[in-house]
């Protein structure tokens, strides 16, 4: 094992690898309620959604690690779950069946450039900066949900954001901010498995204070899938009228996912000469996870940024990705246990604050001092989470860093794809606007 994944070149041992996977499991967990939750807004049945979510996201997680050998995990995605039942399904009036089918057709032309390598091709070209913008951004959005899901920041109609007037008498808002103090402590003390340590003992506070029920049985039986398993509608999906959300699906993954996967191995230090080694197996990886989970029944499965936990754990390796994949089969049968702590935000919530303290670390290596590099760069990073969305910040960044090199005289060390990237994403807001 150690020798398949490689520990001694990357520095760690199995130890670490499985707690990072342990980590990686537990701050991405809340995905079991919500996909479930929204899904199951379409018509969908739940049970069959939440056992639909756990398996994709255990084959896919697998294959990452044993395929990509990549400490980053797979399920599908918060903006893609929100797209296919609020857009798609209840605002279209299209059929969840549809929908999936939808899904299984993005999935098959992400694999079609994947193999021609369109995909690796397109994140290779990347330039250093923008992928330093596009982590350290993914740092700020991912610390900004785990300060929203927190509740200690919360809307407002004069600001649009602020901070909690009632922060500090609120039980569950006290609790996140115990364990984002206990897990600084730990982090600052470089003490390894922080993150997951912080994870447990906010948990066990949240018991021993009557803020988190304990849970009266620990081990069930998984629901039955057959209410959404192979139920796609792909001949349905062929109709004329869903290439605009075929194109949707396809779009929105292949930059969340491409933005994830350069800032997760970007903190990881997997980058090797501005590329990333092995890209095109873990894209080839989130094709057949996207098209394994439109059969189970859910909806576009990509790489997630929560991973960085993982990553900031100590993971280096595929065992990490492995060990997650191994929690996500577990959970099929403590689906009392995932239903009680998964969505409790007081647990997960330091581990995404932390982890965007982590990921923002890349702001130094972009080079401020040359306006065509860090006007589009800044743009990248604060359209993250003022739009709530990967996708836009990589949009809006592209759109400019090929026209601020124009006009500073680097047009020709522009990559052409960056070019037809800039133009693509430029119609992409005409005719599609945010997604």
């Amino acid at each position: 094992m150690a020798q398949y994944f490689g520990f001694q070149k990357q520095n760690t041992n199995f130890k670490t690898e499985f707690l990072a996977g342990m980590t990686t499991f537990f701050t991405m967990a809340y995905i079991l309620l919500v996909a479930p939750s929204i899904l199951g807004k379409t018509g969908m049945d739940m049970g069959a959604v939440f056992v639909a979510t756990a398996l994709a996201a255990a084959i896919g997680t697998f294959l990452m690690g044993v395929i990509a050998n990549y400490p980053i995990a797979l399920a599908p995605g918060m903006g893609l779950i929100a797209y296919f039942a609020f857009s798609v399904v209840l605002g279209m009036g299209i059929s969840w069946e549809k929908a999936l089918g939808a899904v299984f057709i993005s999935g098959v032309l992400f694999f079609v450039l994947t193999v021609t390598k369109v995909r690796e091709l397109i994140i290779n070209s990347i330039p250093p900066g923008m992928k330093y913008a596009v982590s350290a951004g993914i740092g700020l959005f991912i610390a900004f949900i785990g300060l929203k899901n927190a509740q200690i920041i919360v809307a407002s109609e004069a600001t649009f954001v602020t901070l909690n007037a009632g922060l500090t008498s609120s039980p569950d808002i006290m609790l996140t901010l115990i364990g984002l103090i206990v897990t600084a402590i730990l982090m600052v003390r470089k003490i390894k498995g922080a993150i997951f340590i912080g994870m447990l003992f906010t948990a066990l506070a949240g018991i021993f204070t009557g803020i988190i029920p304990i849970p009266t049985s620990f081990v069930a039986m998984p629901p039955s899938i057959t209410p959404t398993f192979m139920q796609l509608d792909i001949i349905g999906a062929l109709e004329l009228g869903f290439i605009t959300i075929i194109f949707a699906f396809l779009f929105v993954d292949l930059f969340d996912n491409a933005g994830t996967l350069v800032g997760v191995t970007s903190q990881a230090g997997l980058l090797k000469d501005n590329k990333l080694e092995r890209g095109g197996r873990a894209l080839l990886t989130d094709s057949f996870a996207t098209i394994g989970g439109s059969i189970l029944g859910t909806s576009t499965v990509t790489s997630y940024i929560e991973s960085s936990a993982g990553v900031a754990s100590g993971g280096k390796t595929g065992m990490t990705s492995v060990t997650t994949a191994l929690f996500f089969m577990a959970a099929l049968f403590f689906y009392p246990l995932v239903e009680v702590f998964a969505g409790i935000a007081a647990i997960t919530s330091p581990a995404l604050i932390v982890v965007g303290v982590l990921m923002a670390s890349n702001l130094p290596k972009i080079e401020w001092n040359a306006l065509s590099e860090a006007i589009p760069a800044f743009l990248t990073i604060i359209m993250m989470p003022l739009t709530f969305s990967i996708a836009n910040g990589i949009a809006i960044g592209f759109v400019f860093y090929p026209l601020c090199k124009v006009f500073a005289g680097e047009g020709k060390n522009v990559h052409p794809i960056v070019y037809v990237l800039g133009v693509i994403f430029v119609l992409r807001f005409i005719f599609l606007g945010s997604i």
